[in-house]
C-alpha cells in the first residue's frame, strides 16, 4: 500500500439525506475509464435541507453544480467487490460498488497539488458528527486552528468534517489520517481544494456512511 504526501488535513462541514430521485437519461459529460455511458438514476432531488440528528443542515442549490457530480447510480465495470470503495482522483468521482456492473456514484473533492495520494486502505470506524482533530502540520501553518489539535472542535455545521467521516487505516492496522468526510462547501466539489482528504456533500457523505459497514472487507482504492 502506497500513500504519496502524507501530510494532512481535512476541510470543512454541513448537509443529508431526503428520500425521492429522479429517473433520467444523462451522458454527464465523457465517460470516464470503466464506465459505460447508461440511463442513470440521478438523486437530484435529495440535497434538500434537512434536520439530522439535531442538526439543521442547509439546502444545496445542487442545480449549480455541475449534473455530473450529482450523486448517481451508474453501469460500472470493475473487478472490486461489491462494497469496495473506488475513488477516481482525476475525474472527481468516488464509486460505491454495487451487485450487477453498477455503482453508485458521487461527486468529491480532491486533495490540492502537494497533498494528493493514492493507495489502498478499509474503513476501519466511522462516525456521526465527528469531532475534528486538525493535525500538529496543519497548525504549523494555520495558527488559528492550534487550539484544536488536543481538545479537538466539536460537531456542527462548521466543523471541517461535516455530518459524517469514514477513517481510513493501513494494512498494517494505522491510521492513515485521511479521512472520506462531508463538507458544506457545495462548490469545491469536482475540484482539488482539500489538504488531502476526499470530501463529499454532507447529503453524499450520510448516504454513504449508511452503504458502509467498517472492517478489513471495506476496502478503499484510491486511483490518481
Amino acid at each position: 500500500m502506497r500513500f504519496r504526501n502524507a501530510l494532512l488535513l481535512c476541510s470543512l462541514a454541513a448537509t443529508v439525506f431526503i428520500a425521492g430521485c429522479s429517473q433520467t437519461t444523462s451522458t454527464a459529460g465523457s465517460a470516464p475509464e470503466g464506465q459505460k455511458v447508461a440511463t442513470n438514476q440521478i438523486f437530484t432531488s435529495n440535497y434538500g435541507a434537512v434536520e439530522d440528528h439535531g442538526y439543521p443542515l442547509p439546502a444545496i442549490p445542487i442545480n449549480r453544480l455541475d449534473q455530473r457530480f450529482h450523486r448517481q447510480i451508474v453501469n460500472y465495470d470493475t473487478r472490486e467487490r461489491p462494497g469496495t470503495i473506488v475513488v477516481n482522483t482525476p475525474n472527481r468521482f468516488l464509486y460505491y460498488v454495487l451487485p450487477g456492473g453498477k455503482a453508485v456514484r458521487y461527486g468529491i473533492g480532491v486533495g490540492k497539488a502537494g497533498f494528493a495520494w493514492e493507495g489502498e486502505a478499509y474503513v476501519a470506524w466511522k462516525q456521526e458528527w465527528p469531532t475534528w482533530h486538525p493535525p500538529k502540520e496543519m497548525a504549523e501553518r494555520k495558527p488559528e486552528v492550534a487550539k484544536y489539535v488536543e481538545e479537538g472542535m466539536g460537531p456542527g455545521i462548521t466543523n471541517p468534517l461535516g455530518a459524517r467521516a469514514l477513517y481510513l487505516f493501513n494494512e498494517e492496522g494505522r491510521d492513515t489520517l485521511f479521512r472520506l468526510h462531508g463538507t458544506p462547501e457545495w462548490s469545491s466539489i469536482g475540484t482539488a481544494a482539500s489538504s488531502g482528504c476526499i470530501r463529499l456533500m454532507n447529503q453524499d457523505i450520510i448516504d454513504l456512511y449508511s452503504r458502509v459497514r467498517p472492517g478489513r472487507n471495506a476496502r478503499v482504492v484510491v486511483q490518481q
